[in-house]
């Protein structure tokens, strides 16, 4: 188990409880924010859904549940490997940490792959709303503005996420990882707000009235 006399003590901080405390407060309110701004535009979806809940209904069937589910797949695996980097991290098991920083970031990398390849089936589909979309039903165009939104903003975090993970990734082989535990905190703290955001996008966009 990592101890506070583990850990690097970093600027400004002169003290290694303070550090972690500020460590700690800080992404705590940086997921707050983030919460805050992914609710709402889940709100709106919800908002907009109910005044055209056809078009809304309609749209949802354009979406791939086959690329949906498998990248929902992707991202709970790499959930489990980013969880299993900070418990080895915390037992100093600096091998086993640093292979699961590796499988969170290849299977971080397919989520994006997979994306891009589901984003080039949409267009091609003409999915995308404006001139020469595709189905014609009212509302149709604005569940794919929130389906092009939303998850676009999530690559994006989802992309950062890949940047602190390798960032981890690199001081696992400079540094022990115990000796950086309010970093490996703070990043699994964020990948896991990656994966929950993905979890309800899922079934907002390919799971509606499929059955």
């Amino acid at each position: 188990m990592t101890t506070t006399s583990d850990i690097l003590i970093h600027e400004p901080w002169v003290n290694k409880e303070r550090q972690q405390e500020a460590y700690a407060f800080g992404i705590w309110c940086f997921l707050a924010t983030e919460l805050l701004f992914f609710s709402a535009l889940f709100l709106g979806y919800a908002v907009v859904r109910h005044l055209h809940i056809v078009g809304f209904d309609t749209g949802a069937k354009e979406t791939s549940i086959v690329f949906g589910t498998v990248n929902t797949a992707v991202l709970m695996t790499s959930s489990l490997t980013m969880a299993m980097a900070e418990r080895s991290a915390e037992q100093k098991r600096a091998r086993l940490a640093r292979w699961m920083l590796i499988a969170t970031l290849l299977l971080g990398a397919t989520f994006v792959v997979v994306k891009g390849f589901e984003y080039r089936e949409d267009i091609e589909k003409h999915l995308v709303p404006g001139h020469g979309f595709s189905v014609p039903f009212q509302g149709a165009q604005l569940f794919f503005a929130f389906y092009w939104v939303m998850t676009g903003v999530h690559a994006v975090h989802l992309s950062i996420g890949l940047g602190v993970v390798g960032r981890l990734l690199r001081l696992s082989y400079r540094h022990s990882l115990s000796e950086h535990r309010a970093s490996v905190e703070v990043t699994t703290l964020y990948w896991h707000l990656v994966d929950v955001i993905w979890v309800v996008l899922y079934p907002c966009f390919y799971l509606v009235n499929r059955s």
